[in-house]
C-alpha cells in the first residue's frame, strides 16, 4: 500500500511499510581511531566520513554513509563503526555478513592509507567491540506475556555467554552481552581480529538465537526444562548502554575471561563440576542441528573444532594478540568466501545496485536510486516525471534479475 503526498511542489510516493519480509542478520563492529599513537575522536578529525572516504558517498543518516558494499560507515560517539547491509537467514548467512563487513572495513582502512599518505599522519583502526543482529518478526499474536523480546533478551544472557566467551573474547575480556532492540536482538562482544572466528561467533549465534525464539515460553525455567547448564552464582546485570542485559566479569564467582577454560573448577546449578570448555559444549551440542542448518561447512568445522579444543581459542593464548592495535593490517579479510564459492544474498544484491545509483527499468519506466531510508526501503526518483517512489527491498528483489542485466 503507498501514500501520496506533495514535497516540493512534485508528487512523492511513501511505501506504507518499512518492515523486511525475510528473517535477516547484520553485523557492525567499532574501532577506536588513533592518529600519531594518541587516541582521538574521528568527528573532530574529519567531520564526517567523507573526508577520508570520497565525497560521491550516498547519505544514510547523520554522519551514516553508505560503502560500496551494501554497508555504511559512520562515527558514533568516538569511535569509526562499520556496519552491513541486511542479509537474509539461509546456509551461510554468516559468512556472508562476516565477507561484507570484513570488506567494509577494508574500504575504510584503504581510505586511511591513502589520507596518511597525502597528510603524513599515521592512523591505526584499534579493534573495540562487534554487535551481532537477529531479527524478532514473531507477531505479537503469537508472544503474549511469556514470549517478549525483553523476556527473550533475558533467556539468551544466560545461554549465549559462555560459547561466545570461546569463539569471540579474549584475556581482557569485561562481558558478552544481549539487548532487544524492538524486531531484533543484539549481541554485543568484543571485536574479534579473526575473520573466520567472527563468522563462527555470528553462526552460533545465528542457530542458537533462532532456535530459541521456537520455544513455547521465554521463562527462564525453559533453562532447566532442555538440561542447559549455567554457572551456580551467575546473575546478569543490566546492559552498560541501553536496555538489555550483561554477562560481566563481575557477574560470576571468578574471572571466566582470565581463567584456564579447561580447567573443571566452574559448578553449575545442577551441581555439576564443569570447565568452561565443558559447559560451551553442552550448549552447541543442544543447538548442534540449528546452527548446522544456516553453517556453511567450513564455519561448522571450525565451531566444532575450537569448542572441542582443536582449534585456538583466544583465551587460550597468554593476552590479547596485538592483531587488535592495527585492524585492517595486522589483521584483515583473506577471501575466505569468494562469491564463486558463496554468491551475494539477494539483499547484499539490491543494496550494492542501490548505492551505485544504477538504474532500475520497472513497468516501462527508468527509476533512478537517489538514496536509502532505514536499511529496508530504496528512495528512487523516477525519470520522466522527477516524482520520489519509495520501494522495500523485498519488493526490488523481483526486479532484481532484470536491474543486474541493465534493464
Amino acid at each position: 500500500m503507498t501514500a501520496t503526498a506533495k514535497a516540493g511542489g512534485k508528487q512523492s510516493i511513501e511505501s506504507g511499510t518499512a518492515r523486511l519480509q525475510l528473517a535477516a542478520i547484520g553485523m557492525e563492529s567499532e574501532f577506536s581511531l588513533v592518529v600519531d599513537g594518541k587516541q582521538v575522536k574521528p568527528e573532530q578529525v574529519f567531520g564526517d566520513p567523507r573526508a577520508f572516504l570520497g565525497g560521491d558517498l550516498m547519505h544514510r543518516i547523520g554522519t551514516s554513509y553508505h560503502l560500496p558494499t551494501g554497508g555504511a560507515v559512520y562515527f558514533d560517539t568516538g569511535v569509526i563503526e562499520v556496519a552491513t547491509p541486511v542479509i537474509e537467514i539461509r546456509p551461510g548467512c554468516a559468512a556472508r555478513a562476516g565477507r561484507s563487513l570484513w570488506e567494509g572495513i577494508l574500504e575504510v582502512r584503504e581510505a586511511l592509507d591513502e589520507w596518511e599518505l597525502k597528510t603524513g599522519h599515521e592512523a591505526r583502526l584499534v579493534g573495540f567491540s562487534s554487535h551481532y543482529n537477529i531479527s524478532f518478526e514473531l507477531p505479537r499474536h503469537m508472544q503474549g506475556s511469556s514470549r517478549t523480546v525483553g523476556k527473550l533478551a533475558l533467556l539468551l544472557s544466560y545461554i549465549l555467554p559462555v560459547p561466545v566467551m570461546l569463539l569471540a573474547a579474549n584475556r581482557r575480556s569485561t562481558g558478552i552481552g544481549v539487548r532487544p532492540r524492538g524486531e531484533r536482538i543484539e549481541i554485543t562482544a568484543d571485536f574479534t581480529p579473526s575473520p573466520s572466528l567472527m563468522v563462527a561467533t555470528a553462526t552460533l549465534i545465528t542457530g542458537v538465537v533462532r532456535e530459541v525464539m521456537t520455544w513455547e515460553s521465554f521463562e527462564l525455567d525453559m533453562l532447566e526444562s532442555h538440561g542447559l547448564p549455567v554457572i551456580e552464582g551467575y546473575r546478569p546485570i543490566p546492559h552498560t548502554s541501553r536496555k538489555g542485559w550483561l554477562a560481566h566479569v563481575t557477574t560470576y564467582p571468578e574471572n571466566p575471561f582470565d581463567s584456564d577454560v579447561d580447567q573443571d573448577t566452574w559448578i553449575t546449578r545442577a551441581g555439576d563440576r564443569m570447565s568452561l570448555r565443558d559447559i560451551a559444549g553442552r550448549i552447541v551440542k543442544h543447538f548442534w542441528k540449528p546452527i548446522r542448518r544456516i553453517s556453511d561447512p567450513f564455519t561448522f568445522r571450525l565451531i566444532g573444532s575450537v569448542i572441542r579444543g582443536r582449534a585456538p581459542s583466544l583465551l587460550d593464548l597468554e593476552d590479547r594478540p596485538p592483531e587488535y592495535e592495527d585492524v585492517g593490517r595486522l589483521c584483515t579479510w583473506d577471501n575466505l568466501f569468494p562469491e564463486r564459492q558463496l554468491s551475494r544474498s539477494l539483499y547484499e544484491r539490491v543494496l550494492i545496485r542501490a548505492i551505485s545509483g544504477q538504474k532500475l527499468r520497472m513497468h516501462g519506466r527508468h527509476y533512478t536510486p537517489i538514496r536509502m531510508r532505514g536499511w529496508a526501503e530504496v528512495v528512487f526518483r523516477r525519470d520522466d516525471t522527477g516524482t520520489r517512489h519509495v520501494f522495500p527491498i523485498d519488493y526490488l528483489i523481483r526486479h532484481l534479475r532484470d536491474w543486474e542485466r541493465g534493464g
